[in-house]
């Protein structure tokens, strides 16, 4: 979703859109200065070979993607790539320090519940849900070793939105040496690099209700944003991309959406996705702003009251 809007920090600024990922990807940075090069053509270039590569991996929407491949294997071991293999290893990591709230094995939830095709094609044509798979935490089950992954029969991995924030993350640091700053936002999904102006940058945070409307503005200074909403992917009553694992059905939780901040997006992508499922006990332990389904805000975010996120 596109829970960032706008970075405006009175000075101008440079954006280039693309798709990618199901999502649009946006490249921000400031315009070229007379004593700084203009990498920002090179940047764009770089971030969006990033992309169609990393898409090209880790997309459930193409035949001939490796984790395509690797979902057919179920049952027997399978050899990945290393970067297969170090999402693999920090979305498992991700699962273990959270109890299981993020879990990269929800896919046959996410199809059962009608998401089965890009979300373009849901949303336009969308269908009834299947009964929901009785198997659920099955991440735990996984056989890994240094070169290949088990997967038990009935298991499928879906990375969604891991995956793109660490293609964002991986984009924005290769390209940060290019450029005095920059944000790389992938729907949402916002990793800064780089040395921003002194305050930082205003940055925008969407209303689930109204997303031509802002909740709040938080001034980034460093770091990673990342939002996680039920009211965005939706294609009927009760129907979106969010599974909880406890019961295997898209999150019902008072929660409709979090923000959160984390010093990169892999990890902001986790907690916000962690907090959208615990509630408020989320606050105990990360920075996030939650809205509930009443449109009440909790948050222990700072920049509530014009303070720096990530300084």
């Amino acid at each position: 979703m596109d829970a960032v809007l706008e970075i405006a920090d009175g000075r101008r600024v440079r954006r280039h859109t693309f798709g990618a990922m199901g999502t649009r990807v946006r490249v921000i940075a400031p315009e070229a200065t007379p004593r700084a090069r203009d990498g920002f053509a090179d940047a764009v270039a770089m971030v969006e070979r990033t992309f169609a590569r990393l898409e090209g991996r880790f997309t459930r929407f193409r035949s001939d993607s490796e984790l395509m491949a690797v979902n057919a294997a179920a049952g027997r071991p399978t050899r990945v790539s290393a970067e297969f293999m170090t999402l693999l290893e920090l979305s498992m990591d991700a699962a273990r320090r959270t109890g299981g709230l993020f879990d990269p094995t929800v896919l046959p939830a996410l199809l059962a519940a009608g998401y089965a095709r890009d979300y373009a094609d849901v949303a336009r044509e969308p269908r009834a849900p299947r009964p929901t798979p009785r198997a659920a935490g099955r991440w735990s089950d996984l056989q890994v070793d240094a070169e290949s992954v088990l997967l038990p029969e009935g298991v499928a991995l879906d990375f969604g939105g891991i995956a793109k924030g660490w293609t964002a993350d991986i984009a924005a640091e290769q390209a940060a040496h290019l450029l005095p700053w920059m944000i790389v936002d992938a729907g949402g999904d916002l990793r800064l690099v780089g040395e921003p102006p002194v305050g930082g940058l205003d940055v925008g945070v969407e209303d689930p209700f109204d997303p031509s409307r802002e909740i709040l503005r938080l001034k980034l200074a460093s770091g990673a944003l990342a939002t996680s909403s039920v009211t965005r992917r939706s294609w009927g009553p009760g129907l979106h991309h969010l599974i909880d694992p406890r019961t295997w059905r898209p999150a019902a939780t008072g929660i409709l959406q979090a923000t959160v901040w984390a010093e990169s997006c892999t990890e902001a992508e986790v907690r916000s996705k962690w907090a959208l499922l615990a509630g408020h006990g989320a606050l105990d332990e990360i920075h996030a702003l939650l809205v509930t389904d009443e449109g009440r805000l909790a948050t222990n975010l700072a920049a509530l009251d014009g303070a720096e996120v990530g300084a």
